[in-house]
Order: C-alpha cells, then structure tokens, then sequence
C-alpha cells in the first residue's frame, strides 16, 4: 500500500492506494465517523453492474442505500444532480450521513458536489475506478456541466480520504486507460523532466498499463497534485498550472459532445498545442515530432478532428473558466518542469490554430 497525505488549508486527508485496498474502508469509517448514521454510494452503471455488490458486502456493518447515474459526463447534468439530491432525501440522509463516489471521475465530479451542496455539505469519501481519476478525485474541485461549458457549475470542497484500489483498473478498456495515462503525461510534463523521461522509456504500449506498473506513476502523479493543491486551494495561482492542455482539450471535448472524445484523448490534442505555442512564445526546447510519435504508438489522436471549425474552438475557449474579460489564459512551458501563464490574443490563436491543423 502506498499512502499520500494531501493537506490544503481547509482539510488534511489520506490517499490510500493499492490493490483490495477497499477492505481497509470499514476501520476508517468506525474509526473517523463513530456517529456516522448513513450511507449513500453513487455509482455508475458500468461500476455499478461489476463492483457495487462487492462493495456492498465490504460494508454489510453500516446502513446504506445506493444509486446508479449515467456512464461518464452524461452523469454531470442538472437533472442527474438534482436526482441525486431528490434520493438522498428520500433516503433521509443527515448531516452524519456520508456519501461514497464510486466509480471515475465524472461520479466524482458529480458525487462531491451532491456532498458539498445537500445540506450545506455532508462528507465524502472518493472511491476511484479509473486512471484519469487519480487527478479528479484528488484536490476537492467537483462540479457539474453546463451547455455552455464543461465544469461550470461547482465548489472547492475536499473529501474526508480517497481509497484507490488498483483491483478495479483491472477491467478498464484500452480508451479508459489511455484516457487516465494522459493526465500521468499533464503531471510529468508540468512538474517533473525525469518523470517524462521514465514514461516515454517504461511505457510503449497502452497494454504496459497494468496495475504493478502503474501504481508509482499514479501515486506521483498524485503526489505533484498534492504539492500543488497544498500550495493554492482555491486556484488563485500555481493550481492553475494543472490545466496544461486542457483550454482547448475542453474546446475539443464539448465540440465532439461529451462522450464522443474521451477527457484525456482531448488533452492529448490541447497539451500537443500548448507546446506549440510554448516554441512560439517561449522558445521552448522540445522534440515535439518524438512526443508525437510516442502518443500515435500508445494509441492517442494528436490531432484536432476535422470537421471542427477553428472559430467554434476558439469561442469555446473563451468561455473557458480560466478565461477573464476577453483575454484567453494558456498554461505554457518555459521548459518541461516550469509552466507559466500567458494571455495570448485572440487572432494569435486563431493563426496558431491554423497551423497547428495544417501541421498535424
């Protein structure tokens, strides 16, 4: 077992990571909830049809009752969140209540917000399925989408722990994996040369992704999040940096309609425009044909999909959250390891993204 202590300036909290970990959560509940009245597990019905009965059966000792919401971002609507909400009051779930978001990020997107906003917030605890879910159900940024925006709609409240077994990565499909392994790349590019360095060497197949394998670059990968979110809660300043790729990655993810790419094939394309622009503005030192390449053999898209317009992406960008006033944010690099911020303008962008599509 491997844990990481996340420590921000409103909560302390474990990051318990190994295989049948899960086991461990009946002790922690005991220990850290000895009121604890009820609880409420929010799954989603691929977790749900594999795990909820086995988890179930982990935690036979508490009162609980479960429901299940769409697979993937069909899960973050209104109508899901105000379900969720209409259940847990039905269930009669009180302030010592808890609620368990088990499955990928998206029910933890949605399950952190129904535990933020029921009540004025009852806790909750994180229970991972997936590898892109090692960045959402770590830092408390939990929300809901909205038409004109993905995540636009949401809190800062962190959970009480995360328990991340590594047995449920086991029945992940090749796209979930190599969803989740883009947000590994975001955190080594943002944080860490060597990081990158031992990606690019372990992994040369999607396949390599199996559970042994993974666990480190999950756990630092969690680690730099950690560091991060500890440093700056609230995204005032440096948690910014963890949107590397992601301006036009969410551009890209609502254009195809969410579901249609997954999260990480879209910040695949974002992160490979960021450097564009970061060779551009900052004259960074990368081999972005040799990165290209790495991403076609694990399986990734690297390119914009065609039938995209430029100016729909660009309109989509500027609605993104870390857009203020007119000026679009980007996160660049200085160099891998050293991210920054930059406004860039509109008709720049514009240009670079017709470059960026002519190039491939």
């Amino acid at each position: 077992m491997k844990a990481v202590s996340v420590q921000t300036s409103s909560k302390e909290y474990p990051v318990l990571i190994g295989e049948k970990i899960i086991h461990e959560l009946p002790l922690f509940l005991h220990n850290e909830f000895p009121q604890l009245t009820k609880l409420m597990i929010i799954s989603d019905e691929n977790i749900g049809r594999l795990y909820l009965q086995d988890l179930l059966e982990v935690l036979s000792d508490f009162e609980s009752s479960h429901i299940i919401v769409p697979n993937g971002e069909n899960a973050k609507t209104f109508e899901v969140y105000h379900e969720c909400l209409t259940f847990a009051l039905k269930q009669q779930l009180d302030r010592k209540s808890l609620v368990l978001a088990f499955g990928g990020g998206a029910v933890g997107d949605l399950s952190g917000f129904v535990a933020a906003t029921y009540m004025r917030g009852i806790p909750f605890i994180q229970i991972p399925t997936t590898i892109l879910a090692h960045d959402s159900a770590v830092g408390g940024k939990v929300a809901i989408n909205h038409e004109l925006g993905k995540n636009m709609v949401g809190a800062f409240y962190q959970p009480e722990a995360v328990f991340y077994d590594l047995e449920y990565l086991r029945s992940l499909p090749e796209r979930e994996k190599r969803s989740g392994f883009a947000e590994v790349i975001k955190h080594a590019l943002i944080h860490d040369l060597s990081f990158y360095e031992e990606l690019k060497e372990k992994v040369k197949t999607i396949e390599d992704l199996q559970a042994q394998l993974i666990q480190p670059y999950l756990a630092r990968g969690i680690e730099i999040k950690a560091n991060i979110v500890g440093e700056d809660e609230k995204e005032t300043g440096k948690r910014a940096f963890l949107n590397f790729g992601h301006t036009l990655g969410h551009a890209v993810e609502a254009e195809m309609g969410y579901g249609g790419w997954s999260h990480g094939e879209a910040i695949i394309v974002g992160m490979r425009y960021a450097i564009q622009l970061s060779k551009k503005y900052n004259n960074l030192a990368f081999n972005d044909e040799e990165f290209t390449n790495w991403l076609i053999s694990l399986g990734y898209q690297t390119e914009i999909p065609a039938e995209i317009p430029a100016e729909k992406l660009l309109q989509r960008m500027k609605q993104d959250k870390k857009t203020i006033g007119s000026s679009i944010t980007f996160v660049l690099l200085e160099a891998i390891g050293n991210p920054i911020l930059m406004k860039i303008a509109d008709e720049e962008l514009m240009a670079e993204l017709e470059r960026f599509v002519k190039n491939g």
